[in-house]
């Protein structure tokens, strides 16, 4: 009830964490008119928590070293006061599963009940890069096939040989992903019924293609390439799903697993272009649900003040010439720009009105916020809506470092062509386009040795490491069964800058 207060001091019960519950969702959905999926709150400890890390998150997940190895890492640092905790974790899934901690006091379940099961889950419901790419209601159960499914192969085949292939497809994962969007959302929720009719199908191309290959007689001539290329769907730039559907030495189980890892990659797809807004939405609903709260009675200034003080660490943002500056804080760009456009559609200046005309002065910034949740993502998000009053507020510039001049050139300053030059510079960095790497499977010399040709297409003279380009090639020639060559080749000029040749380990 309104003006009578939730709880009192730190302690909290399980009646608490539904009195709370209630008293937010009342507020979220009448008055900010967030529409969610419906909620499920579990509450764990701090070492569940640390597992919870060490597996990125999710329930039911199947087993694998480097999880175990995560997990020790941030337990050592834990233990010894370095590093605190998340307050909480929150799956994508219907209903939205948010995990809180036991050590929470009631003020921060309450925190972390506004901002995960009501921010989070209202933007994971409604935001159209989620919409296109997830499933909530199967994901759950597609897990749990997953797990059993990678449990029996290590029962049948050995753990060693499980590990080998988990290892492999773990390093090919962020070149595992579909970046434009399929016409049929995926559906988890049929994957296990699923998986005998694939089994037979993929046998049945897989004999198809194979059967094409010519053979070693003289005067045998090599499919044309054309007709190669579109056999076996290239060029490709899901290099799983083409190791999943064509290596010719990959067993039909080894098959299902690095599917199994395509799409749990491709399941959180959306979160890496939309961290800013994710977390923007989800800090400015608490901070208005909690503001709320306060004024109607049902916390106390003490619980509000503690409330201020963590809402105040996590968005804080560090200037570049701070010894603690570490990049931008998404916490901070998502609630700065939330808040700012609140005050764009509440009581815009002129400059408002001439940047912003579609919104300034609409008044009803819920609505518009909800649009904005539903419908952009980081990039496109900065570029729109990244307002002069905030670029100076932030006291941003462009600096250009160009490594074939002796100095750095503030490219960009507070006047519109800056403005404008920042919002798209900024946004750039938020683009997948402009961090991941280009690298696309391009052919394969069926008719010789099999070797399989990938081009990485080099942007900003931006090359691949040379380590790590080692050792995810290697991973992915043993996978091919054959050598494999990556051309690194630029962007502009079409010349080969580098070549990277590696074949697979014997046996």
């Amino acid at each position: 009830m309104r003006g009578e207060l939730l709880y009192e001091g730190k302690d909290w019960d399980f009646g608490t964490i539904q009195r709370i519950h209630d008293a937010v969702a009342d507020i979220a959905h009448k008055e900010l008119g967030l529409d969610t999926f419906p909620n499920q709150i579990e509450i764990i400890t701090a070492e569940q928590m640390l597992d919870a890390y060490a597996s990125t998150g999710m329930p039911l997940f199947y087993k694998h070293w480097s999880f175990g190895k995560r997990f020790a890492q941030h337990e050592g640092i834990y233990r010894m006061g370095l590093q605190g905790l998340a307050y909480e974790i929150v799956i994508n899934a219907d209903p939205c599963i948010s995990y809180i901690m036991e050590e929470n006091s009631a003020t921060m379940q309450t925190l972390v009940i506004a901002h995960a099961a009501f921010g989070h889950n209202h933007f994971f419901k409604h935001n159209y890069q989620f919409r296109q790419w997830t499933d909530p209601e199967g994901i759950l159960d597609y897990l749990s096939f997953a797990k059993a499914y990678i449990s029996n192969c290590e029962e049948r085949y050995g753990h060693a040989e499980v590990e080998r292939l988990l290892d492999a497809a773990h390093a090919l994962m962020p070149q595992g992903i579909d970046r434009y969007p399929r016409k049929r959302p995926l559906n988890l929720h049929m994957e296990e019924k699923r998986e005998q009719d694939r089994k037979e199908e993929r046998e049945r191309v897989y004999d198809d293609l194979w059967r094409t290959v010519p053979g070693r007689a003289r005067g045998s001539k090599q499919m044309a390439g054309d007709k190669r290329r579109a056999l076996l769907g290239l060029p490709q730039e899901n290099i799983l799903y083409f190791l999943e559907k064509a290596a010719p030495r990959l067993k039909p189980w080894q098959r299902e697993v690095l599917r199994i890892v395509r799409l749990i990659a491709q399941y959180f797809y959306p979160q890496q272009q939309t961290k800013v807004m994710n977390e923007g939405c989800a800090t400015y609903c608490h901070y208005r649900l909690l503001g709320r709260l306060h004024e109607t009675g049902q916390i106390g200034d003490g619980s509000f003040l503690e409330f201020l003080t963590s809402h105040t660490n996590a968005t804080r943002q560090p200037f570049y010439d701070s010894p603690s500056y570490s990049g931008i804080n998404p916490y901070a760009l998502g609630f700065d720009m939330m808040r700012d456009i609140e005050r764009i559609v509440r009581e815009p200046t002129e400059e408002d009105r001439y940047w912003f005309p579609e919104i300034a002065g609409t008044g009803d910034e819920m609505e518009v916020l909800r649009n904005v949740w539903a419908n952009y993502r980081d990039d496109s998000f900065i570029a729109q809506f990244l307002s002069p009053r905030l670029i100076r507020n932030w006291r941003l510039f462009h600096v250009v470092d160009d490594r074939e001049q002796p100095h750095l050139e503030v490219s960009a300053i507070h006047n519109e062509r800056g403005y404008r030059d920042l919002r798209r510079s900024l946004a750039a960095q938020y683009e997948v386009g402009g961090y991941a790497p280009d690298i696309q499977i391009v052919d394969v010399d069926l008719a010789g040795n099999r070797k399989l040709v990938l081009h990485h297409r080099v942007r900003d003279g931006k090359m691949l490491e040379l380590t790590n380009a080692s050792m995810v090639l290697g991973h992915l020639a043993n996978l091919w069964g054959y050598e494999v060559l990556l051309q690194e080749i630029d962007s502009g000029t079409e010349q080969v800058l580098k070549e990277h040749m590696v074949r697979p380990e014997a046996g």
